[in-house]
C-alpha cells in the first residue's frame, strides 16, 4: 500500500472469516474483500447468511460510517437463508454494519466493519496550542518527586527468577504500585515496560516471570494507586466505591483528571527502570493493551528519546473528538461523559489526553493493532493515530476482530509482538518492522 510518509508502514492483510466470532453465531456476515480494505470509489458486498435451523427470523441492519454516523438501513429479506447488502465509500473512513434480529436482546447482534484508504484517515482536531507546554510543566513537576523505590521479594514459583513488589512515589503524594522480575544470573538485562488495561484488578506475577525468564528486566505495573495482590472482593469493592467510573473522574479539568495521575506514573515507572543497575542501558520497550495500548503510545510521544519500541494493541485514548466528525468515540469516551458536567470543558480536557497529539512525537518503532469490528476503540480512532507517527511502524489490521480476542482473532497481532518483536529487541536487534 501507499503510505502518506517516508517511514515503513505495513496494513498486514489477515485473511480469516468476517462472521460475528463471539460464541456460536447464528448470523454470519462478510464483505467481498476478506482483509476489509478498500479504495475511496469501491464497493462492499456484503453478504449475509442465516446458520440457524429455523427459518430467518426477522433482521434489521444499519450501516454506520465511522461506526456512528447512520447512512443506511432497513429490514432484510432472506432467500434461502441469504441475503446481500451494498454500501460505497466515498471518502477515506471505516463502516461498521449492525444486524440485530427477532427476539431482540443482546445476543442477537452481529457487527462487522470494513476501511476505505486506512492510510489517509485524519485526526477530528489539532493538538491545544499550549499542549507541549503543559505537558513539559507536567513533567518539571514530576522530576521534584524522587521514585523512592519500595521493593518487597516475593516468591515467583519459578525457577531462577527473582519477583519483587514494588512501590514508586507519584505526584501528589500518590504512589506507583506493580512488580518486578528479572533473571537471578546476570548483571544487565533489557527492560520491558508493561501497563495496564482498564478496570480495577489484581495482578499476577506469571503476567511478567515468564518475561523475566526470557531475559527480560520486566515491570508491571497498576493503572491505580492501590496494592497488587488483593482479594478480589477487594478490587470489586474499589470499582464499586472510591474508582467508580474512575476515567470521569476530574475530567473537566486538565489538572485534576484521573488520567494525568496514570500517565505521569508511566513515566515515573519508565525512569525508574533507566536508574537501575541492573538495566543494560540500551533497550527499553513499552506495551499494553486497550488502555495499556492508550499509555503505551503516550509513553513513546511524551518520552521519545529513550524508548527503543512500542507496542499497542487496540489501543484507546485516541481521537477524543471524533464525534465533531460523525465518527465513534473511544474509550475513555470523553466527548459523550458530559451528562453531569460542562460538555464544552469535558472536551477540551480530552485534547490534552488525547494520544493522538501524545504520538506526533514518537520517535521509535511501534507495533499497533487494530479490530474492524471494535466498538470499544474503534478502527478509525485508531488510525488517525497511526497516521501522524512517522516514525517507523506497523499496523496489523484485524478484520474479524472486536475489542477482545474472541476465538483468537488478535492472534496475528500477538504473534508478531511475543514470536517477532520481543524476541529480537530482547536481542538488541532493530525493531523488525515489516516492510
Amino acid at each position: 500500500m501507499q503510505t502518506r510518509h517516508s517511514s515503513a508502514l505495513l496494513f498486514a492483510h489477515v485473511v480469516l472469516s468476517v462472521a460475528n466470532p463471539c460464541g456460536a453465531q447464528l448470523v454470519e456476515i462478510k464483505p467481498d474483500r476478506t482483509d476489509g480494505i478498500y479504495r475511496v470509489g469501491d464497493t462492499v458486498h456484503w453478504t449475509v447468511t442465516w446458520r440457524g435451523s429455523s427459518n430467518a427470523p426477522a433482521t434489521q441492519y444499519t450501516f454506520k460510517r465511522g461506526g456512528l454516523t447512520d447512512v443506511g438501513h432497513g429490514s432484510i429479506t432472506f432467500s434461502n437463508n441469504a441475503a446481500a447488502l451494498e454500501t460505497k465509500f466515498d471518502a477515506p473512513d471505516t463502516m461498521l454494519v449492525e444486524l440485530k434480529w427477532q427476539p431482540d436482546r443482546l445476543s442477537n447482534r452481529a457487527v462487522v466493519g470494513a476501511v476505505a484508504a486506512p492510510e489517509e484517515i485524519t485526526a477530528a482536531a489539532p493538538a491545544p496550542r499550549d499542549f507541549d507546554a503543559f505537558w513539559q510543566a507536567q513533567l518539571e513537576k514530576l522530576k521534584q518527586v524522587p521514585p523512592n523505590p519500595q521493593l518487597e521479594q516475593g516468591d515467583t514459583r519459578k525457577p531462577g527468577v527473582l519477583y519483587w513488589k514494588v512501590r514508586l512515589d507519584n505526584v501528589n503524594q500518590t504512589h506507583i504500585q506493580g512488580q518486578l522480575a528479572r533473571l537471578e544470573k546476570g548483571d544487565k538485562f533489557p527492560a520491558l515496560l508493561i501497563v495496564q488495561w482498564a478496570g480495577v484488578y489484581a495482578l499476577h506475577p506469571d503476567w511478567i516471570t515468564g518475561h523475566a525468564a526470557a531475559g527480560w528486566l520486566a515491570l508491571d505495573i497498576e493503572a491505580h494507586d492501590i496494592p497488587i495482590d488483593k482479594p478480589d472482593s477487594f478490587y470489586k469493592d474499589q470499582f464499586a466505591g472510591p474508582l467508580k467510573d474512575y476515567w470521569r473522574i476530574g475530567n473537566d479539568d486538565r489538572d485534576a483528571s484521573y488520567f494525568l495521575r496514570m500517565y505521569l506514573s508511566a513515566v515515573q515507572a519508565l525512569e525508574y527502570l533507566m536508574t537501575r543497575p541492573d538495566w543494560d542501558g540500551k533497550t527499553l520497550v513499552v506495551t499494553g493493551t486497550s488502555q495499556g495500548g492508550q499509555q503505551t503510545l503516550m509513553l513513546a510521544g511524551l518520552h521519545p528519546k529513550n524508548i527503543t519500541a512500542a507496542m499497542a494493541l487496540v489501543p484507546a485514548g485516541c481521537d477524543m473528538m471524533a464525534p465533531t466528525v460523525g465518527r465513534a468515540s473511544a474509550y475513555p469516551n470523553w466527548y459523550s461523559s458530559t451528562w453531569d458536567k460542562d460538555a464544552e470543558k469535558v472536551r477540551e480536557t480530552s485534547r490534552y489526553f488525547d494520544v493522538v497529539n501524545f504520538a506526533r512525537h514518537i520517535e521509535c518503532p511501534v507495533l499497533i493493532g487494530l479490530g474492524l469490528r471494535d466498538e470499544t476503540c474503534p478502527p478509525a480512532t485508531v488510525l488517525a493515530a497511526v497516521n501522524v507517527i512517522t516514525s517507523p511502524k506497523e499496523v496489523v489490521m484485524l478484520p474479524t476482530s472486536g475489542h477482545q480476542d474472541e476465538n483468537g482473532t488478535q492472534r496475528p497481532f500477538e504473534k508478531r509482538r511475543y514470536d517477532v518483536w520481543l524476541p529480537a529487541l530482547l536481542q538488541g536487534k532493530p525493531a523488525p518492522v515489516n516492510k
